[in-house]
């Protein structure tokens, strides 16, 4: 790939007087991916000219997929960076992925420009002057995800762990080596339409060797056991509470799909467990970047790809789950009883929701003037530089602007590890976009502030829901493989959910 390096490189010096003096030098740009939760499959971008003279009412010059992985700069006009009235930067770009033609390859393209512009110190974020388009930063984030497509079918030569036995989970293991579903990640874009597509192909190919009953079934529990391995945390492998998690995912969308059946919860009729299952609004892994960057539509049930350890792990995972699933979806409510004993029948059958604190919104409020920024110009002098969908930590004030340093973290199974890094000596921040409002909806874990934690290790927002339902702590009898999936097996009872659980909370009676 091609990589400009908007502003002077580091290498960069000036001869002065007869001696060098170094450029001062700033992180560059990072690559960043478009995307918008819940919107259009493209979002507009606009000419550099037209947007100088009429800003966000300018017309769009074109559309830039969902997904897009780009390079972007400061566009400057008049000595001063492009943004709208509020300072919003409107930046320019240089594509180095489009998701409509992107290909196998085009992981490696995406992985090379990361580590390229990692590496790379600049000057300033300006563009070169032959940039014609500007984009809303808004809508750009440092995802640093790769876009995921199935390995290259082969002859099997091994086989995925054996049938639950059933004639639903032999229909989904069929159609996982079927040349229907080998389609659906051809291309990185509309997969979720392609998923749908590939099955309604296969049912009807397969109308004469099974009832249309149990090919609707099988669709039904192949969407939900998906929905079920990517809503739940994938590293808990094999282990009983994952298992029991994704018993609970798999409660969630039969209750959802039964028990009510809201168009706007995805379910068109009683027993749509497809629709609930997939509906972004409800599991945002089916939203269209998402599912570019995971396995989520993937084949991963096919035979020739059960010696690759991270598919045969999520084969385990899945024949773990399948019979059980089974159960919730199409039991009794005898089954229900016996797979989540000890709640009430009627508990179980309201228990539609769930939060999942470590991957809800991050909040700092032990850190003072922390602010998250969506996109803001940074200035010094006359050069500017881009700060895009990141924290900074908030300093003093000069004339309207402020001193920041850039507030990072990491993300460790216990505790938010963060720091401050001072990557930009020297630039101060655009005042116009400093709120120094203090964090609100913050909880230790995400959890009641009666909980006992000890030491806070993160601090999570909670939705608004949340509060208004009975929380559950479900309880299952479930065989154990450890995170491994290989571990010889083991009965073990575990409860999932409660009031204090900081990973996984089931709710009852939310609407």
């Amino acid at each position: 790939m091609h990589s400009l390096t908007w502003g002077t490189p580091l290498a960069a010096v000036l001869i002065f007087a007869g001696s060098l003096v170094a450029v001062a030098e700033i992180p560059a740009t990072p690559v960043l991916t478009l995307y918008r939760f819940k919107s259009e499959t493209t979002l507009p971008y606009y000419d550099v000219e037209q947007f100088a003279r009429s800003g966000v009412g300018s017309t769009a010059a074109g559309q830039l997929a969902q997904g897009t992985t780009l390079i972007p700069c400061l566009v400057i006009r008049d000595g001063r960076p492009l943004t709208d009235q509020s300072g919003t930067p409107f930046v320019g770009f240089e594509i180095v992925v489009d998701p409509r033609e992107a290909t196998r390859e085009s992981a490696a393209r995406v992985s090379e420009a990361i580590a390229e512009r990692k590496a790379l110190t600049v000057t300033n974020h300006h563009c070169e002057s032959s940039v014609r388009y500007v984009i809303d930063v808004r809508n750009l984030y440092p995802m640093e995800k790769l876009p995921f497509f199935d390995p290259p079918r082969e002859s099997a030569t091994s086989k995925a762990p054996a049938s639950t036995g059933s004639s639903l989970d032999a229909i989904v293991r069929d159609f996982h080596n079927s040349a229907q579903c080998a389609q659906v990640n051809d291309t990185l874009t509309g997969r979720r339409q392609a998923l749908l597509s590939a099955w309604s192909a296969f049912e009807h190919e397969n109308s004469t060797l099974w009832p249309e009953a149990e090919l609707e079934k099988a669709r039904n529990l192949d969407f939900t056991l998906r929905t079920a391995l990517y809503e739940g945390h994938l590293g808990r492998g094999c282990n009983a509470y994952g298992a029991c998690e994704r018993n609970i995912v798999a409660l969630s969308i039969r209750n959802r799909a039964l028990e009510r059946c809201f168009a706007r919860e995805g379910c068109v009729v009683r027993g749509d467990f497809t629709g609930v299952a997939s509906i972004v609004s409800q599991y945002n892994i089916w939203d269209e970047f998402l599912t570019q960057i995971s396995g989520l539509t993937a084949c991963y049930l096919r035979d020739d790809l059960a010696s690759l350890p991270y598919y045969k792990k999520l084969q385990a995972m899945y024949a773990q789950n399948s019979a059980d699933v089974q159960r919730i979806l199409f039991g009794s409510d005898a089954d229900l009883m016996e797979l989540f004993p000890g709640a009430s029948l009627d508990d179980i059958k309201r228990t539609a929701h769930y939060y999942h604190a470590p991957a809800m919104g991050k909040c700092f409020p032990q850190h003072e003037r922390v602010e998250y920024m969506s996109g803001v110009v940074a200035s010094k002098g006359r050069d500017f530089a881009l700060i895009a969908n990141t924290r900074i930590l908030v300093g003093d004030k000069v004339g309207d602007d402020y001193r920041f340093s850039m507030f990072v973290f990491e993300e460790t199974a216990e505790r938010d590890v963060v720091e401050t890094r001072d990557d930009f000596p020297g630039f101060l921040v655009d005042g116009r976009k400093v709120t120094l409002q203090a964090a609100s909806g913050c909880r230790p874990y995400g959890t009641p502030t009666s909980c006992q934690q000890g030491e806070v290790g993160r601090y999570r927002k909670v939705p608004s829901w949340l509060d208004a339902g009975k929380p559950m702590g479900l309880t299952c009898n479930i065989i154990d493989r450890a995170e491994s999936c290989d571990a010889p097996a083991t009965l073990l009872t575990v409860e999932v959910g409660g009031t204090c659980d900081t990973q996984m909370r089931p709710v009852q009676g939310v609407h």
